[in-house]
């Protein structure tokens, strides 16, 4: 097997990797996230441009037949970026839920659920086809995600503010982390910040440390979020499968709120599949890819 260079560039993180004729990773580089839709598309460039030098640059002897680039963000940009490109054999593009859905199923016909900071559902079907469904972005959705957590905690903190709700371990977080204690106050501080979404999606560990620890309107919070991207992966394998016994899929579940004992046990107990748990990074999808690309 020739040298081949596989990237995961998400939101948070651009993962680079180079292996050898044997399959090994031979190097490894990591940059900041380069999804362009965050960081702007001049930043973008560079930081992928970055992150596949610096591993080139290790080995100078390496003669790479094709590099892989499962980004995150406008498909078209990346193709262009990848068009651009030389020295680093065929290109190939990717979305980047194409690494977890390979961690998912290996190669078979299956899906996965992903949320972090934000969510999606991809699938394989027999024919190898590849679907994505939502991570439409935290205006708009990405049901399950920090982002979502975190709105739901502060709506709830803010009836309870507004007399509505009883008290909760969600309003005091929010409090505690906002430094108000009215309704006004509370939303005016987040309606200002220029991050709000950063700002939201950071109450996620919180959100899910108090579900965990038996907040009754945090589980509930955690719960109806997590369901809601369940209801649109079950959309989605009616859609795709036909005929097929639920139980018979692959399904995965990706990212560290999914992940979370308490989000994990809400998701069982409503799927129609077998839940299984992908814990390795997404690089490790790359890199499967890689191997099967030669196999």
């Amino acid at each position: 097997m020739p040298w081949k260079i596989g990237v995961d560039g998400g939101g948070t993180k651009t993962e680079c990797i180079l292996v050898d004729p044997a399959g090994a990773v031979a190097a490894r580089h990591t940059g900041p996230g380069c999804s362009p839709s965050l960081v702007g598309s001049a930043r973008a460039r560079e930081i992928a441009s970055e992150v596949l030098e610096a591993i080139r640059a290790g080995h100078p002897e390496a003669e790479v037949s094709s590099t892989l680039l499962c980004m995150a963000g406008s498909r078209s940009f990346w193709r262009e970026f990848g068009a651009g490109l030389t020295g680093l054999g065929r290109i190939a593009t990717a979305d980047d839920s194409v690494p977890v859905l390979e961690l998912a199923t290996r190669g078979a016909p299956g899906l996965v659920l992903h949320a972090g900071t934000g969510s999606f559902v991809a699938a394989r079907t027999p024919d190898g086809a590849i679907h994505y469904a939502g991570g439409i972005g935290w205006r708009f959705g990405d049901e399950g995600s920090g982002y979502d957590l975190g709105r739901r905690a502060i709506a709830r903190s803010l009836l309870e503010l507004q007399g509505w709700a009883p008290p909760s371990g969600l309003g005091a977080l929010v409090r505690e982390r906002t430094g108000h204690s009215t309704a006004a106050a509370v939303a005016g501080y987040f309606y200002g910040d220029p991050a709000t979404n950063n700002g939201v999606a950071a109450l996620a560990p919180e959100v899910l440390r108090l579900a965990a620890a038996g907040d009754a309107a945090a589980g509930e919070a955690v719960s109806a979020s997590v369901w809601q991207l369940l209801a649109l992966a079950v959309s989605v394998t009616d859609r795709l499968f036909p005929g097929t016994r639920p139980g018979t899929l692959r399904a995965g579940v990706s990212g560290h709120i999914l992940n979370h004992p308490f989000a994990f046990q809400a998701l069982s107990s409503k799927a129609p599949f077998q839940l299984s748990r992908i814990t390795e990074p997404p690089i490790e999808g790359v890199r499967l890819l890689l191997a099967r690309e030669s196999a």
